[in-house]
């Protein structure tokens, strides 16, 4: 009888079912909800999927140059080092998530998923403004 009356206490009788995680009226306080609407998802996924690829791309390059020396060890270092490499994605998220339409997100989706190489997706990529206010 001891141990009931533990669990009893310990328990604090019945509980209420929690709300639906997605109940706005009943969301535990500290916890947002996603405004962005499905098109600013799809952008913000391809643009967080573009852009250590295309970091990746830049690193590439910079290793080029050092073997055909047209840079040196330090420059090579200095462009490269983890500074460097969060500075070019920030830079890319801030330029990649920007209003778009429905075709530029899915030109984003397309050349992610479509190109492997670094000098076709950029090429890709640069069809994002084909026929854009026309």
């Amino acid at each position: 009888m001891k141990y009931l009356l533990v669990l009893l206490v310990a328990c604090g009788g019945s509980q209420k079912k929690p709300p639906p995680p997605n109940d706005i009226d009943h969301r535990p306080d500290g916890v947002a909800s996603d405004t962005r609407t499905p098109i600013q998802k799809r952008r913000d996924a391809a643009c967080d999927a573009l852009g250590p690829k295309l970091v990746q791309c830049s690193v590439d390059d910079a290793k080029r140059d050092l073997a055909a020396g047209k840079i040196t060890q330090k420059q090579f270092d200095d462009d490269t080092a983890p500074k460097w490499r969060n500075g070019l994605k920030a830079d890319w998220d801030k330029k990649c998530k920007v209003d778009m339409s429905s075709r530029q997100v899915r030109v984003l989706e397309v050349c992610f998923r479509e190109e492997q190489e670094c000098a076709p997706l950029v090429d890709c990529l640069r069809h994002i403004d084909d026929n854009v206010g026309k």
